[in-house]
């Protein structure tokens, strides 16, 4: 007997046995035992999400000679020729191979034609955003006017690519992503009846490879019983499905971070010599450094053990936000570039040594700075005067150069200029937080505004990645729209670093700007 992969052998027979798609299988029951079936459906998901299973159950289900509570009994005459392929009033077809206009006339000549044994003639068309222009239009006649004996049943992954004429002609189901534990309760049932011992662990890793496809969990079940193991263990799933070792991405990781390229290279040729794909090493070091980042931000990991947080937990304490975003996007970047390179090891060695011997301003923390100058002002070294400088007249410079004289030690008071920038801007950025743009959230999120001028301000604090994104026009007019929300007044927004930004005098030496009166 020919061998069945798995994601086939164990495909859904009933609405019952779905999984995380409830919303859609109730409706589609309740339809069926109401008598009110439609006469096109659209059903639009990510791979493995049940689309075609669906399809499959509905069409049997609607022609089923014992249906049950709108189940289909998957024993009658008309089920059987369904699930083995012989009943020819239900046609599938793949819309990527078939998507020409001479395919769809050949579906609209058959339409007319009533179904052989089965109450309706059902058309199931996969990946239906494929079918050409032509062959769009040709439907849609057909689509919206169908005769009473055919049902049309679409599936697609995109469904932006489909005319809006399509669009309003079916019912739409929009099947969403199956959560992690939906899978893990699947295959355990899968693990259990083919006779498979699975650990809690091996589990959890397959379901979040998965990415809520249950065919994409499915295979990879398949892959790991194929040398005729009984036991599926999380190492030997990580190693079949090429995920380096764990030691091995901390390890370069926490060079990164600490700028150590002696033991970044140590790392990178042990990788090689173990015959690792780069570009998949790569990818493993942004989705570390990307999970370093979500727990820095308080966030929920789940592919990792006890030990493996600690450690993630310990490299997110020794580095920032700004330098793991930095990080992130070098990366990314070699990884565009690698994926066409004949000479990977070289590009990849040669980004590792850049990022480890750089020196990058990642953001200064300029609040730790304000602080140290208002311990330096409450010491009494400075004394700070609320008062705007002025240009002084001729007259008070000749008094002023005249008491210079006299004065063996003259004294000095600052102003620190642009306090209200400090009591606006976090609300400028939380402004755009609220408004859903979260990019320029997290990059400004840690910076400083001061006022260079009545009408510019100066961003301090970015990253050289936040620079680029602020840089943007829609991002430029956003923040410079809050911020007039926010004060009632236009500003032009302009990034700074601490060390260049100016009053019309001088600055302190920590890099605040202050305005000198001399006394």
């Amino acid at each position: 007997m020919a061998y069945t992969a798995l994601y086939r052998k164990f495909r859904p027979l009933t609405f019952s046995e779905f999984v995380g798609q409830e919303h859609i299988t109730k409706t589609l029951k309740n339809q069926i035992i109401a008598g009110r079936v439609g006469h096109a459906y659209l059903f639009n998901g990510g791979r493995g999400t049940g689309k075609t299973s669906a399809a499959k159950v509905l069409s049997r289900a609607i022609n089923c000679l014992n249906p049950k509570d709108g189940e289909p009994c998957n024993e009658c005459e008309i089920c059987k020729e369904i699930l083995n392929g012989s009943l020819t009033d239900v046609v599938e077809m793949d819309a990527a191979s078939n998507n020409s206009v001479e395919d769809i006339r050949q579906i609209r000549e058959e339409v007319n034609f009533l179904p052989t044994k089965a109450k309706y003639r059902v058309y199931i068309i996969d990946e239906v955003h494929m079918l050409s222009t032509g062959a769009f239009n040709a439907l849609l006649k057909t689509l919206e006017e169908p005769p009473e004996h055919v049902k049309f049943i679409l599936a697609t992954t995109e469904p932006q690519k489909l005319p809006a004429t399509i669009l309003s002609r079916c019912q739409r189901f929009d099947f969403k992503k199956i959560s992690n534990e939906d899978i893990k309760k699947r295959l355990k049932i899968i693990t259990d009846e083919i006779g498979v011992q699975i650990s809690e662990d091996a589990l959890t890793t397959i379901s979040i490879l998965s990415e809520g496809a249950m065919r994409d969990g499915i295979s990879i079940l398949e892959r790991c019983i194929q040398d005729g193991d009984n036991e599926i263990t999380n190492e030997k799933i990580k190693e079949l499905v090429g995920i380096p070792k764990f030691e091995y991405i901390y390890k370069i990781t926490k060079s990164l971070i600490e700028k150590d390229s002696e033991k970044a290279l140590e790392t990178t040729e042990e990788v090689i010599n173990e015959g690792k794909d780069l570009y998949n090493f790569l990818w493993e070091i942004i989705k570390y450094i990307k999970d370093i980042l979500i727990l820095k931000s308080k966030g929920k990991l789940e592919l990792y053990n006890k030990e493996e947080l600690e450690k993630i937990k310990e490299l997110s304490e020794k580095s920032t936000k700004e330098a793991l975003f930095y990080l992130i996007k070098e990366l990314s970047e070699v990884e565009n570039d690698i994926k066409w390179s004949t000479q990977k090891t070289i590009m990849f060695q040669t980004e590792i040594i850049k990022l480890t011997v750089e020196k990058t301003n990642y953001g200064e923390d300029i609040e730790e700075r304000i602080n140290k100058l208002e311990q330096k002002i409450e010491s009494g070294d400075i004394q700070v005067k609320n008062q705007k400088y002025t240009t002084p007249s001729p007259a008070d410079s000749e008094a002023k150069g005249t008491s210079k004289k006299s004065e063996s030690k003259p004294k000095t008071q600052v102003t620190i200029a642009n306090i209200k920038s400090e009591e606006y801007w976090p609300k400028v950025i939380n402004n755009l937080k609220s408004q859903g743009k979260i990019t320029l959230f997290t990059n400004l999120m840690n910076t400083k505004a001061v006022e260079l001028s009545d009408v510019q301000l100066g961003i301090v604090g970015l990253s050289e990645f936040g620079k680029t994104v602020i840089e943007q026009p829609d991002n430029r007019m956003a923040i410079e729209t809050a911020i007039a929300q926010e004060t009632g007044k236009t500003m032009q927004i302009k990034s700074e670093e601490a060390q260049n930004i100016k009053s019309k005098n001088t600055k302190s030496d920590f890099g605040i700007p202050i305005n000198i009166i001399e006394e």
